[in-house]
């Protein structure tokens, strides 16, 4: 099945939300750098949960740039936001430098889906407490954004946006695959000065890579994409 094939099997409610999801991200590279200053967090929460696919939707869900990709491993991550002195915050980590795939990248907790995981929320969630020891019962699901393919790694990751309310709590590392837990403010992610793409060729595709330099860390592959969206549905 392939993204037009997809899009007409949806009823048509689902139809003009799947194809508005789509033409967001394709006409909206920038985001507005001070929306995260003017906006109230609450109001930007409940307008980022409404452009989000249901956890419903999500098995159905698919890289629209890569295609329908059956035989990809499936993996969730999860995009932890909570609030700190007024500022809307996303949780990342730095993965340990020992790991053999990534090793010290940015990423967001995260990991394989289990056949055990009855969802691909709870395997977000498992993850997140695993990696960082963030309790489930802390987090609020939002949503989902749309899956990312790996093409090197063959896996399909479907990102579980959260709210933290009361803050993300006593955090504790598995430091076999976490060297670092990265609490970065939206706003100065938003700043369209620290982003910039490129366009890596791969066979006969070419695709466009995001990068973010925050600080001294810089945010691409996978997690860039996914951040880009992320900050797409928030503009």
């Amino acid at each position: 099945m392939n993204a037009s094939q997809y899009a007409t099997s949806l009823q048509p409610s689902a139809l003009f939300f799947y194809l508005s999801h789509c033409i967001t991200l394709l006409y909206s590279p920038f985001v507005c750098y001070n929306m995260f200053m003017k906006v109230e967090i609450t109001t930007l929460l409940s307008a980022l949960q409404a452009r989000l696919f249901t956890a419903e939707q999500g098995m159905q869900l698919f890289d629209t740039l890569e295609g329908y990709r059956p035989d990809a491993r499936k993996a969730a991550v999860l995009l932890a936001l909570f609030e700190a002195e007024h500022e809307l915050m996303l949780t990342f980590i730095r993965r340990a430098s020992t790991l053999r795939a990534h090793g010290g990248e940015i990423a967001f907790p995260g990991g394989s889906v289990d056949r055990s995981d009855p969802s691909l929320v709870h395997a977000a969630l498992r993850e997140a407490q695993e990696e960082i020891g963030l309790a489930p019962e802390r987090v609020e699901v939002l949503g989902l954004l749309s899956p990312v393919f790996t093409v090197v790694s063959n896996y399909l990751i479907v990102p579980v946006v959260s709210f933290v309310p009361q803050g993300l709590g006593t955090l504790l590392m598995q430091e076999s695959e976490v060297a670092e837990v990265l609490l970065m403010p939206l706003r100065a992610l938003a700043d369209p000065s620290i982003m910039h793409t490129e366009q890596w060729t791969r066979g006969e595709q070419t695709r466009t890579v995001y990068f973010y330099d925050y600080a001294t860390y810089r945010i691409w592959g996978a997690t860039g994409r996914i951040l880009h969206e992320l900050l797409t549905l928030l503009a």
